[in-house]
């Protein structure tokens, strides 16, 4: 298991330091480094990049800003030196929050966090692929539901609503646990904070996709991926 990595930091003698411990860690791979978020947003956007260490306090953009400004925003470590942004961090799900100087121990438990999360997505995404319903806890009780039931996912602060024809069941989980969850072969992710069945589609026109007689946004920077993965090789043409 290789996890691809890039370092933002604006500080030179920070990124050397970053990329020699990524160097003598086999798990981790480093595919980019970068002294400004906005150069990095093309690599983020392309999915190659599975995990970002992500300096805070830089020119232009801080790290924070930048980071809740990805659509597509992969597993991300902060290193900064500045502790006083650490509950921010873990309000946008950071795996971890690293303190400047940080020592290779510290470094290595933060990325062991990264390496269990990518182990428990591929786990997860096994057993959705081996089975067709999972259960959450809603309104008290563990409630079962088909993944051929649900219409589409929508995300409520720290709680997702999962929509069915008959139901709707709101439940406190992480967006990205759901996300992850899910497979990826019959959902996908259309905007911040909606994730459609694509065989429950009813039309698209324009930005908007009518889904269980809902209307839901495409983001605009995710318009071209996702007409691309829903109309491949389903798209009759004359």
């Amino acid at each position: 298991m290789s996890i691809s990595c890039i370092i933002i930091d604006d500080e030179p003698l920070a990124r050397k330091g970053i990329k020699e411990y990524i160097a003598d860690i086999d798990f981790l791979e480093c595919i980019g480094e970068f002294d400004n978020p906005l150069k990095a947003e093309g690599l983020i956007s392309s999915g190659e990049v599975q995990l970002l260490f992500l300096d805070i306090q830089m020119p232009k953009i801080t790290g924070m800003e930048f980071f809740k400004s990805l659509q597509h925003a992969p597993p991300v470590i902060f290193t900064t030196a500045y502790p006083q942004y650490a509950l921010e961090g873990y309000e946008v799900n950071a795996l971890d929050y690293l303190v400047k100087p940080i020592s290779f121990e510290r470094f290595f438990k933060a990325a062991l966090k990264a390496k269990e999360y990518y182990e428990v997505r591929d786990t997860n995404a096994k057993e959705a692929a081996a089975t067709d319903y999972f259960f959450i806890k809603a309104d008290n009780k563990l409630v079962k539901i088909l993944f051929d039931e649900v219409l589409y996912v929508e995300a409520l602060q720290n709680y997702v609503t999962i929509h069915t024809p008959a139901k709707k069941y709101m439940t406190y989980l992480t967006f990205r646990s759901v996300e992850d969850y899910l497979p990826a072969d019959k959902f996908l992710k259309v905007h911040k904070s909606y994730i459609v069945a694509a065989s429950k589609i009813e039309s698209i026109e324009g930005n908007d996709i009518k889904i269980g007689g809902q209307h839901i946004p495409i983001s605009r920077n995710q318009k071209e991926e996702v007409m691309d993965k829903l109309l491949k090789g389903k798209f009759l043409k004359r």
